[in-house]
């Protein structure tokens, strides 16, 4: 018997011990889930705890001798205990805390259009309200119309839509998982990219502008990552 195999074994005799280190040997496998919810109304670290929540009844339901691996069996728990959250809590609104992002980057970007006489600069915005480019794309993104995740990109017509659905099979949910351990496998400019673009719905021109490089950069920049991933995930 495995040492997580016999944690879970101890946990579900209530050994609260076993669940504790069966929640810190699992925690980038919450946080890979909870990060999808982000945006939905609460905030992250609420998200995390209700992981962790969800993860906590995969342990306890979790049949040793049905032969299932144990992550393939908690993923759709995690994930199923924080959409029911989120479904009961009718949260399905952008978070308070990027509303006031949003609100102080649209101060900020007003601010200096005045004194500078033209439209700010990413950079320009992130040094006025301490927020990374990342953060700022999101913000305004999120309380804006975005750009479908369904829209194939490359010659091939390649598209992430089929990973990163909201779909519930156990095998689709670690397959995203997987999908976002590869991204952050990436070089930091392509794993922005391909976030910004597929995770956060923005145009490759609104991409160019938070990177300061031009459309065509972006669009060898997302294509060199996307032909990474492929190799990753095959």
């Amino acid at each position: 018997m495995s040492g997580t195999e016999e944690d879970i074994r101890l946990a579900q005799q209530g050994d609260m011990v076993a669940k504790e280190r069966l929640i810190n040997d699992n925690t980038g496998l919450i946080w890979s889930v909870a990060r999808r919810f982000i945006g939905r109304g609460t905030e992250v670290d609420d998200l995390y705890q209700l992981g962790c929540l969800g993860f906590l009844k995969a342990v306890d339901g979790f049949d040793l001798e049905y032969g299932t691996q144990f992550s393939t069996y908690a993923v759709p728990k995690i994930a199923g205990e924080i959409r029911r959250f989120l479904r009961d809590d009718g949260a399905v609104k952008v978070s308070r805390t990027i509303k006031e992002q949003a609100a102080a980057i649209r101060n900020a970007r007003n601010s200096l259009t005045t004194a500078l006489g033209r439209e700010p600069t990413i950079t320009e915005i992130g040094e006025k309200t301490g927020f990374t480019p990342e953060e700022i794309a999101i913000a305004e993104t999120a309380t804006a119309a975005t750009e479908s995740i369904q829209k194939e990109t490359g010659e091939d017509g390649f598209s992430l839509e089929n990973i990163l659905t909201d779909t519930e099979s156990e095998e689709r949910m670690v397959e995203k998982i997987s999908l976002r351990q590869a991204i952050d496998r990436l070089g930091e400019r392509e794993a922005l990219v391909i976030r910004l673009r597929y995770f956060h719905g923005l145009t490759q021109e609104r991409v160019s502008k938070v990177l300061q490089v031009s459309q065509v950069q972006v669009s060898r920049i997302e294509k060199k990552a996307l032909n990474i991933l492929r190799q990753m995930m095959m």
